[in-house]
């Protein structure tokens, strides 16, 4: 380094380097998330002649370092630089770091050439980056030429039509490399080159590297070009489809390896789209049943996951011919996942079938599938059961259904119990005042007293839905006294339900009902021997306090009632008690000011 320079200039490139040289791999690492601030205090010139060239000879070191450097050169460098006309510099220390043996770096520093990309101009992707992606792709080591299928989306739009069949025949020979690893970089990277393709190109240069990839000895190339095959369907017409790509639809949807054909399952509703209703009427129909039916479970679970996708693009009496049946057969599948990934979408079928169908076809199977002995897949039935209740109204609904759904209320898994009390509140609205009284009513305070507290809270929270959907009268007969009630039990645990049921439906019930039903069995147990209901109680009245003190007559009842117990709670032997009565007065004390 020039002996003209000060020393603080000098320092912070010595710096860098002697950090870069510890052999602490997290000094290492915060000298590397630390180069936008050296080259801040470099200037630009000087970031650019000294500092990118040292970055460049530094490729030799740990995989997490590499990996921060590589995703700090993505992070707009350039402006550290001397803005976009130098950005072509920073490609330098990328593409050593594209041809590293760790993926994830590869990966990385492919992503930040991408973004360096963006902002070059076309001479200087001309000049620059083009250079770079052939040295890559023609690397001696797979490990270039596999970063090498990253980068040829990013430009092709952006450079002449000459240099443009350049990069097509680049990519075509990475497409036909000895290496496995380069082929599914390839079948990785071909849809989003496609999408710059123009037509003409999609048909003689696309379509034959597509072919030659879904035609690849390995699995884990093949299964990349199912979505390669979405984005060429989406680029031509119905007939151009037909003719050019059915034939590959069947293979990859048939392929003799399992993990292909679960692709094909995962991508089918995009793929039937991108080929056309006509085309998935005439020739897609048996392709669907066939996953719905493969011999893994992995294949019909993500075949079951398209089923409403599917059926939209389907005439109601094809549903019911093919569709159905498979239904049928998958609600008694063996694999649980197969059965929780049907329950997921069965009831995305109902609008497509209608009140009748819904009713002699898939209602029987709603109750099968509620009485499964797998929690997950009673959980993904009554999660969309609304969907249903549009469909058949909620008499039959709750006729057909509710009996499974009491039973699952006691079910052993408090999973299962507390996604039936979150659906609670919604199938009360549903079902009107008297028939919740009769059916449901018990069943929401029996859950006050459930060993699990999850579901004692749940059940809190339901209670206060309640009184919304309901109204304060109906609390005030059907909940207050039950909930007051189990104030006086002898287990704690049901005097603190009470406490923290209290606290949750307080803001939605009237300052008349507070004061005739709540405060005094509320202070009651403010002298429970049990310090943590004494300080619930606190966390309560404070509360309370908050939500009727807006008022006059709030005020006066927070000055009777609510202070003194606090102000006695405040001397109490617990620490908690005094902390939460404290913070109660306090915030009583503001609604004075």
């Amino acid at each position: 380094m020039d002996a003209g320079f000060p020393i603080e200039d000098i320092a912070p490139i010595a710096i860098l380097m002697d950090e870069l040289r510890s052999e602490d791999v997290q000094l290492r690492l915060n000298a590397i998330h630390s180069i936008p601030t050296i080259a801040l205090a470099l200037g630009p010139d000087r970031a650019r002649e000294e500092l990118v060239p040292f970055l460049q000879d530094s490729v030799d070191d740990e995989d997490e370092v590499l990996l921060a450097l590589a995703e700090e050169l993505g992070r707009n460098f350039e402006e550290y630089i001397g803005g976009k006309e130098h950005a072509h510099r920073l490609l330098g220390p990328l593409e050593n770091l594209s041809a590293v043996e760790e993926t994830l770096v590869r990966e990385k520093a492919a992503e930040s050439i991408t973004k360096v990309a963006s902002v070059l101009s076309q001479s200087q992707i001309e000049q620059y980056y083009i250079p770079l992606l052939k040295r890559l792709s023609q690397g001696e080591w797979f490990t270039s030429r596999t970063s090498s299928a990253a980068l040829y989306s990013a430009v092709y739009a952006k450079v002449s039509p000459a240099i443009q069949d350049d990069l097509r025949k680049g990519f075509t020979s990475l497409s036909s490399d000895d290496t496995p690893m380069v082929r599914r970089a390839a079948a990785k990277w071909l849809g989003p080159l496609l999408q710059h393709f123009s037509q003409p190109h999609i048909l003689s240069d696309g379509l034959p590297i597509y072919r030659k990839l879904q035609q690849d000895e390995q699995d884990s190339v093949r299964l990349l070009t199912v979505e390669d095959l979405i984005v060429i369907a989406k680029r031509l017409s119905p007939p151009e489809v037909k003719e050019q790509l059915l034939r590959q639809i069947k293979q990859s949807i048939g392929d003799k390896s399992w993990r292909v054909r679960y692709m094909a399952a995962t991508h089918f509703n995009e793929l039937s789209e991108a080929v056309g209703v006509e085309i998935v009427r005439e020739e897609l129909i048996g392709q669907y049943v066939q996953l719905l039916k493969d011999n893994e479970a992995e294949v019909r679970s993500a075949a079951a996951s398209q089923i409403p996708g599917f059926s939209k693009l389907l005439d109601k009496e094809v549903i019911l011919a093919r569709v159905v049946p498979c239904v049928r057969d998958l609600s008694q599948d063996s694999s649980q996942h197969v059965r929780a990934a049907l329950a997921n979408q069965i009831s995305g079928l109902a609008p497509l079938l209608g009140k009748e169908a819904t009713i002699e076809h898939l209602l029987p199977l709603f109750l099968h599938l509620l009485k499964d002995d797998f929690p997950e897949v009673r959980l993904n039935i009554i999660s969309k059961l609304e969907i249903v209740n549009t469909v058949i109204g909620i008499e039959l609904l709750s006729e057909s259904l509710l009996p499974a759904i009491v039973e699952l209320a006691e079910d052993k898994s408090w999973r299962v119990r507390q996604a039936i009390i979150e659906y609670i509140p919604l199938l009360s609205n549903q079902l009107g005042k008297p028939f919740f009284d009769e059916q449901l009513g018990n069943l929401c305070m029996s859950w006050l007293g459930d060993t699990v507290y999850s579901i004692r809270e749940a059940a809190t929270v339901n209670l206060k839905k309640l009184t919304e959907v309901f109204g304060v009268e109906w609390a005030k007969v059907a909940i207050v006294p039950k909930v007051m009630g189990m104030g006086a039990h002898p287990n704690y645990l049901f005097r603190m339900t009470t406490v923290q049921a209290i606290t949750t439906i307080t803001p939605s019930l009237t300052l008349e009902i507070i004061r005739s039903d709540v405060i005094g069995p509320l202070l009651e147990l403010a002298k429970d021997p049990i310090p943590n209901i004494r300080f619930n109680v606190a966390k309560a009245l404070e509360i309370m306090a908050t939500s009727v003190g807006g008022t006059p007559e709030g005020r006066t009842f927070v000055h009777e009632w609510i202070k003194p117990t606090l102000e006695r709670q405040k001397n109490d032997a617990d620490a908690d008690v005094r902390y939460f009565a404290t913070r109660a007065l306090q915030k009583a004390a503001a609604l004075d000011s």
